[in-house]
């Protein structure tokens, strides 16, 4: 690993009490090229621009994906990773998906790893604050032809992060749009997936909603995800949610959210959650809460659902008596080690850790 470090840090003029979600980046960022078969060796160098021409294969024909993970800082200013693992394992799931070559583990894990130690600084500490992180792949071959690529490259860049939504959302249920069809790319992370989205979900916006609930493509009876969230309805005491499949994302929040409910006694049903079962639970009373999970948001409650041109105000309930509030401070604990950790899901990033690569 080659690493240069800048000598204008930015970090100073950076305000932990005042930014906004993914607007600053960190000093640094990891690139690493892909020719001729190989992968090269990894550089961490000051983040900035890349020169790269408009015929680059990426934007012309989409080979693109990303990851999204979080760096935390505990009150003793040490720092920590979240199931990187996990991450890892599913860039390359969405790197195979867009017959684009696999990263080395290496390279991800001690590259990011390195980049965390040497912006340590820039890592905010605090209720809801975190290091947002993008592992990405893309395509850098310049040449318009349909086909696969030659040339790629792995990048890591970052950005201080906070809550994404600062109160309960109001979700469209879709009966037209679909996020993603059998067969197709949707549990890869692949940039396509979420330009697809935004015009329907900005139609949305235009009726007052804040986000959508997608469903399958062949009937639009039964929930997919919610934005760009896995989705999850709680029903009397007993969470529902989509099982993934190649069209729901294996999303790490989601999976951290199942296994500790079950592991504070609460049924979890990963089954297929019907429109018109959530619907009816409404009009019953027996839908106590419905919430949406994912990285970036952690947990976003929902106010109220649209669906056939109605409206139905949802219960919002209090960090008591909500299961998504609770897990979701369950979850911050562990993540930011304010909590045990019974999963060992978090790692540590070791001071000096980047010292090894330092030629």
């Amino acid at each position: 690993m080659i690493i240069q470090k800048t000598t204008n840090s930015k970090v100073g003029q950076f305000d932990p009490n005042n930014f906004e979600f993914g607007d600053h980046f960190i000093d640094h960022m990891l690139i690493c090229e892909y020719e001729n078969g190989a992968w090269g060796e990894a550089k961490i160098v000051p983040y900035g621009a890349l020169p790269f021409s408009p015929a680059n294969m990426a934007f012309n024909y989409g080979q693109a994906c990303f990851e999204g993970m979080k760096a935390y800082k505990d009150a003793e200013g040490e720092i920590f990773l979240f199931r990187p693992e996990k991450n890892y394992a599913r860039i390359n799931k969405s790197a195979t998906r867009l017959a684009m070559p696999e990263v080395p583990e290496e390279v991800f894990i001690n590259g990011l790893k390195a980049l965390m130690d040497i912006d340590r600084d820039w890592i905010p500490h605090g209720e809801d604050k975190a290091l947002y992180i993008r592992p990405l792949i893309f395509a850098t071959e310049e040449a318009l032809k349909a086909r696969v690529a030659n040339k790629y490259m792995f990048a890591i860049v970052a950005a201080p992060s906070k809550s994404y939504y600062a109160a309960p959302v109001a979700v469209k249920i879709s009966d037209y749009y679909s996020r993603a069809a059998s067969g197709g790319v949707g549990f890869a992370k692949a940039a396509g997936n979420y330009a697809a989205s935004f015009y329907p979900t900005q139609l949305a916006i235009e009726e007052g909603y804040d986000q959508i609930i997608w469903t399958d493509d062949s009937t639009h009876e039964y929930f997919e995800e919610s934005g760009t969230m896995n989705v999850m309805v709680r029903i009397n005491d007993e969470i529902f949610t989509p099982p993934t499949s190649d069209k729901i994302l294996d999303g790490v929040t989601r999976d951290s959210f199942i296994n500790l409910a079950k592991k504070n006694g609460i049924t979890v049903h990963e089954t297929p959650v019907a429109v018109k079962k959530v619907i009816e639970a409404i009009k019953d009373g027996s839908l106590k809460e419905i919430w949406g999970v994912g990285t970036a948001v952690v947990t976003t409650q929902f106010r109220m659902v649209g669906y056939k041109g109605e409206q139905y105000e949802l219960p919002v309930l209090s960090k008591e008596e909500s299961f998504a509030l609770t897990l979701k401070e369950e979850l911050l604990g562990i993540q930011a080690n304010r909590m045990e950790d019974p999963f060992g899901w978090r790692q540590k990033v070791e001071k000096g850790f980047a010292q090894q690569f330092e030629k």
